[in-house]
């Protein structure tokens, strides 16, 4: 009998333990599953294949992240990639109010990675520039494409909340860690840093800090690392630096090199590129506004 009362609670036991090890396992199975999911839909040339497809894959993802009994890095990174993907490529342009809060959400999800990676940063992120910048330099070469995402997430929604200045004021750090992936890694995502900056750099005006010329060095480096093929490349550059100079022929040159280059230039990428070409044409269609 006693025999019997020492087993019931060590199969009860043992029944949680294995119930634990399948869930792991199958949580496990699943967010690799998603991961090649979601390469397999940068890869993708349909848009509208992609647009339908990425929110089932985004909402898979947040039940695993919130199944996992502590934060999980992948998974956030994840998050945050593909929030601010889907948000670029399918809502910014037509419903920007709808982007800021899927851009916030990208953005939380890697600001937490990164807390939770450093608790340096976690207190430099409340605190003035030097102690966020202290706060970055905890990281190292490693960790340039969580911080690369995030910064890309907060500095999407900086740009659709322009007009925002609780949102304005954060500008700086996004700046900082857009300065440290520059540091570590300039040539990651196609030279990425290098279009933010130069985004950023034509698109505020010269008698508020606006550096047209950094500007440009910024998007020829961007150009150069990533071989042109990174289309979005051109398209930025033509809608920031070619208006803010009110170059109308480099504009024209730029988007027509868009439309003319095949997808496959980047086949990691297809759909990053078919995003691009689409902008494009949104853009053309507005030159006569752009342009006096």
């Amino acid at each position: 009998m006693k025999t019997a009362h020492l087993a019931l609670p060590l199969l009860f036991a043992l029944l949680q333990w294995s119930c634990g090890v399948v869930n792991t396992v199958a949580v496990n199975a699943t967010t690799n599953i998603v991961d090649y999911g979601l390469g397999s839909v940068f890869e993708e040339p349909d848009l509208a294949l992609a647009e339908s497809a990425i929110p089932a894959n985004l909402v898979l993802l947040e039940a695993l992240y919130r199944s996992k009994e502590k934060d999980d890095e992948h998974l956030a990174f994840l998050l945050t990639q593909g929030y601010t993907g889907y948000t670029l490529g399918f809502v910014e342009d037509s419903d920007p109010e709808r982007a800021k809060s899927l851009y916030a959400r990208a953005r939380d999800y890697g600001l937490r990675a990164l807390k939770n990676k450093s608790a340096a940063f976690a207190k430099g992120l409340e605190g003035d520039a030097a102690a966020f910048r202290d706060g970055l330099a905890s990281f190292d070469a490693a960790d340039v494409p969580l911080v690369f995402w995030t910064a890309n997430a907060w500095g999407n929604l900086v740009n659709v909340s322009i007009a925002d200045p609780s949102v304005i004021v954060d500008l700086p750090k996004v700046n900082a860690m857009m300065a440290f992936v520059l540091a570590k890694d300039e040539t990651y995502f196609y030279g990425g840093a290098h279009l933010y900056f130069g985004t950023i750099l034509a698109t505020i005006p010269k008698n508020l800090g606006g550096k047209p010329d950094s500007a440009k060095a910024h998007f020829d480096r961007c150009l150069a690392l990533g071989d042109s093929a990174l289309l979005l490349a051109h398209v930025y550059m033509a809608k920031s630096y070619c208006v803010q100079v009110q170059d109308r022929e480099l504009f024209q040159r730029l988007l027509t090199t868009v439309d003319e280059t095949p997808l496959e230039v980047l086949p990691e990428f297809r759909l990053v590129n078919a995003i691009a070409k689409r902008k494009a044409k949104l853009l053309a269609a507005r030159a006569d506004d752009l342009f006096f």
